[in-house]
């Protein structure tokens, strides 16, 4: 963008809601992971999500599911939503690049860019920040990346071997994939018809120069809900 034309912030989302959570049973026996309500706010995941992305100046958002796709289809038609809503249904798997690629075809404006989340995440932060953040550095896609607390208590120690301290759960040393993303819009034709983006598309990108990681500010609240105990830690952490 030149002149004074002014970014145009994405107003379409993709959201990957097809994983089986297989590590959240029971509660994934009869519904897909994003469909797992947070504990003491009565809303899957996918509506936390979805209200996000509305707040953000999103309009337009493409689900894609899989395991237990219905149930997930029903919940959408049933509940009231902060945006226009389209489905898509990945009949056999495509792996995550080529799921991506599917669910991306179904979004309104192909000419422009786009957000897409994992749906397995509760997370807030200005997603209008990471898209200047993307534009700035002309990358075709960013990566939000989080520092994820470590689930074991750390030991700090001097340069003699003395214990110092104990520190409860402290943040990773390592950035990792936050699992939200903003693509520019020629980011679908170098996604996979089948396979993983990220052992393809992205290292492809990033040798080009064209990937770009977006650090979640600090303060942000991150986090990937994989276990029975994420879910009470997320409704802990939330205050509910």
């Amino acid at each position: 963008m030149t002149g004074t034309h002014p970014y145009p912030y994405p107003t379409q989302a993709v959201v990957l809601a097809g994983g089986q959570g297989s590590r959240l049973r029971p509660y994934t026996d009869d519904r897909p992971k994003p469909m797992v309500e947070i504990p003491g706010t009565g809303t899957p995941i996918i509506g936390h999500q979805l209200a996000w992305l509305a707040a953000e100046g999103v309009t337009d958002a493409v689900v894609s599911c899989g395991h237990l796709a219905e149930v997930l289809q029903e919940w959408l038609v049933s509940a009231e939503l902060p945006l226009r809503m389209t489905t898509v249904v990945e009949r056999e798997p495509l792996g995550r690049g080529g799921g991506l690629k599917f669910a991306a075809a179904a979004l309104p404006h192909p000419d422009r860019p786009w957000y897409a989340t994992n749906g397995d995440i509760w997370t807030r932060f200005s997603l209008r920040n990471m898209a200047a953040f993307h534009h700035e550095r002309d990358a075709t896609a960013t990566l939000a990346l989080a520092r994820p607390r470590i689930p074991w208590g750390a030991v700090e120690t001097d340069e003699f071997g003395h214990v110092l301290d104990f520190i409860e759960s402290p943040p990773s040393p390592y950035l990792i994939n936050a699992g939200v993303y903003v693509f520019s819009p020629g980011f679908t034709a170098l996604l996979p018809d089948r396979g993983d983006h990220e052992r393809t598309t992205f290292p492809r990108l990033a040798r080009e120069r064209r990937l770009a990681g977006y650090p979640l500010p600090q303060g942000a609240y991150w986090r990937a809900i994989d276990t029975a105990k994420d879910l009470s830690e997320v409704a802990r952490e939330l205050g509910n």
